[in-house]
């Protein structure tokens, strides 16, 4: 018997290939299409446009992903984190933020991160494999189906991974998610270490989402030690590239810069982060260390992260204090860690 075909595995092209081959007129398509992308179905069986007859012929070919909630966190600022188990046992995180009139969600591309970034402790799990585009896309809707009637409006592609090491994946995620579930791409967001050469093949491939970069230090010297990526892809040839990068009227490339006491926050780094993003559309998101157990990185005081936004304002660079959310329950920036077992953690 030949394996069952995952729906959400399928281009619109690839449905309606599968709809001919069992002799399924096209109109059944469209029915799909709005029963797995804004109905959030996740079952044949769920689709009650289609006759019980019909919904257990297509249950003998073909399913509907759906991972498994293992655990779902509430923090004391409203933040939500949902780990999530995928078919082979992997998990993963997600995380929703509310803020006033929006809610975005953080979503993961990889099962663990092969970057192995000091200040983050998904790195510290190593890398197990890289998430299919319905895997990306699963995060959305199941959150979507467990906040009902509330809906996602933002995507931030900054949970557990590196995006562009997984781009094939990551830009088909990103064409189904602006196409099929009409999220707009302004309000979408990939962030990424520094992978130079799929920065200037991003915006040739994916739609046209915004872009953050995570820079955090202003000498190669400091970011190879913080963030090994650096020593491929140095700051040079990553502000170059980020130069070239084509930008909308009205957008800009943000740049992620975790504040850490005593590493990257002195006058010093503020002036030479002036300089270095010169001539770069650019805002910059200030983001105060977030310490967890084992780690011998420290917070900077709350006046040395307000004296490094106010050097950068002076000379007209815009920067936003971005205080991470959900801390209490590991849910904030540089916090997440899939449990691989699917144990609550």
């Amino acid at each position: 018997m030949s394996q069952k075909i995952n729906l959400k595995s399928l281009s619109v092209d690839e449905l309606h290939d599968f709809a001919a081959d069992y002799h399924l007129p096209r109109y059944r398509v469209d029915q799909l299409l709005h029963w797995l992308y804004d109905r959030y179905a996740a079952d044949l069986q769920e689709i009650t446009e289609f006759s019980k007859a019909l919904r257990d012929e297509l249950a003998q070919k073909a399913y509907i992903s759906s991972p498994g909630l293992v655990a779902r966190q509430r923090s004391e600022d409203g933040t939500e984190k949902f780990l999530f188990s995928l078919k082979d046992g992997n998990t993963i995180e997600s995380v929703l933020i509310t803020d006033k009139d929006r809610l975005t969600l953080c979503i993961s591309s990889q099962a663990g991160c092969a970057m192995g970034c000091s200040f983050c402790l998904t790195g510290e799990l190593g890398f197990n494999r890289n998430l299919e585009a319905f895997e990306i896309i699963d995060q959305i809707i199941s959150v979507n189906r467990l906040i009902s009637p509330r809906k996602v409006s933002n995507i931030v592609f900054m949970g557990m991974g590196e995006p562009l090491a997984n781009f094939g994946e990551v830009t088909s995620a990103l064409w189904k998610i602006t196409g099929l579930m009409a999220i707009s791409k302004r309000r979408i967001t990939v962030s990424t270490s520094g992978l130079v050469p799929r920065i200037l093949e991003f915006p040739k491939k994916a739609p046209e989402v915004n872009l953050a970069v995570s820079l955090n230090a202003t000498t190669d010297e400091v970011r190879d030690r913080l963030m090994p990526v650096n020593r491929s892809y140095p700051i040079g040839m990553l502000l170059d590239a980020c130069r070239r990068y084509p930008l909308q009227s009205g957008r800009r490339i943000t740049f992620e810069y975790v504040l850490i006491d005593g590493v990257n926050d002195t006058s010093e780094d503020a002036g030479r982060l002036v300089r270095l993003l010169r001539g770069i559309r650019c805002k910059v998101n200030i983001i105060p260390y977030n310490p967890h157990e084992g780690s011998r990185l420290k917070r900077p005081s709350n006046p040395g992260v307000l004296a490094f936004q106010k050097a950068l304002e002076d000379s007209h660079v815009t920067a936003l204090i971005r205080e991470s959310k959900g801390q209490d329950i590991l849910a904030a920036c540089g916090q997440l860690r899939g449990d691989f077992q699917g144990k609550e953690h």
